[in-house]
C-alpha cells in the first residue's frame, strides 16, 4: 500500500500553503512545564515541516510565528519567545542553505527588538539567491493591521492624482499589501483543533482550502503536512461555478 506521501500529485501540489502554528502553550502545560519549553519544540517542528515542504516541491509556506496581539501576552513570554526568534534563525540558516530555502518576512518589524531585525535582515541576505521554497514568517504580523496601512497608500495615492478612485480593483488592493510579492494561498492549516481565521491573511485566503488539524503543533509532523496537501487534492476547487463547469474545463 502507497504511503500518504506517495499518494501525493506532484502536479497538483499547491503552490502556497500558509500555517497558523497553534497549541505550543497547551502541549507544554499538558506536560507540566512553562509555555516557552512548548515553543522551543514547536521550532523543531517548523524545521521538520518545512524541509518536507521543500522536498515535496511546495514553492512558498508563509508560517504565523507571532501576531500583533501576541504582544499583550505576559512580557517574560514575549521576551523570551523574541530571544528563542533570534536563537532560532541563527542557528537554522546552514539548514535554510542546505535546502535552498529562501527567508522572507511580513508584517510590522518596527515593533520587533533591534537584535531580532539584525538577525533577520542577515538571514534573508544570505538566503537571497536561494531558488527552492520561500519560507515567510509572519512577525508581528495581523491581517487588519496590513489591510488599513494598504487603504492609507491608497487614499494617499487618489489624493495626489496619482491613482483614480475609479480605477480601484481587487489588483489594487493587492498591490499595497505586504504580501503582493506572494502568490495566495491555496491552502490554510491551522493546529490544535481550534477553528479559527485569528486575523491572518484575511483578503488573500477569500479562495483558500482550510485544514484544520487536532494535533498541538509540537506534535504535527510531515506525515500530518501529507495529509492536509492529500486532502486538498481530493477537493473540487469551484471559485463560484459550479462542478459541471470545472468538468468541461478539465
Amino acid at each position: 500500500m502507497k504511503s500518504l506521501k506517495e499518494q501525493i500529485d506532484p502536479k497538483k501540489l499547491p503552490a502556497h500553503v500558509a500555517i497558523i502554528m497553534d497549541g505550543n502553550g497547551r502541549w507544554a502545560k499538558g506536560k507540566g512545564k512553562f509555555r516557552i519549553f512548548g515553543h522551543q519544540n514547536g521550532v523543531n517542528t517548523v524545521r521538520k515541516i518545512t524541509e518536507a515542504g521543500a522536498e515535496l516541491g511546495i514553492k512558498y509556506f508563509t508560517l504565523y510565528a507571532f501576531s500583533t496581539e501576541n504582544w499583550s501576552r505576559p512580557q517574560f513570554e514575549v521576551k523570551a519567545l523574541m530571544e528563542l526568534l533570534v536563537d532560532t534563525i541563527g542557528k537554522e540558516t546552514p539548514t535554510l542553505m542546505k535546502n535552498n530555502i529562501r527567508l522572507q518576512t511580513i508584517g510590522n518589524r518596527e515593533d520587533l527588538p533591534a537584535k531580532c531585525n539584525r538577525q533577520l535582515d542577515e538571514t534573508i541576505e544570505t538566503t537571497k539567491n536561494n531558488t527552492g521554497l520561500t519560507l515567510i514568517l509572519a512577525l508581528s504580523y495581523s491581517a487588519k493591521w496590513d489591510m488599513i496601512n494598504a487603504v492609507k497608500a491608497i487614499s494617499e495615492k487618489v489624493k495626489s492624482g496619482i491613482l483614480d478612485s475609479n480605477s480601484i480593483s481587487d489588483l489594487t488592493i493587492n498591490e499595497h499589501l505586504s504580501t503582493a510579492a506572494y502568490p495566495h494561498p491555496e491552502l490554510l492549516i491551522r493546529t490544535s483543533g481550534e477553528q479559527r481565521i485569528s486575523n491572518f491573511l484575511l483578503w488573500e485566503i477569500a479562495y483558500s482550502e482550510l485544514y484544520f488539524s487536532p494535533k498541538l503543533w509540537p506534535d504535527f509532523t510531515p506525515e500530518d503536512l501529507y495529509a492536509a496537501i492529500y486532502d486538498y487534492q481530493n477537493r473540487e476547487r469551484r471559485f463560484g461555478k459550479i462542478s459541471e463547469q470545472i468538468a468541461e474545463k478539465a
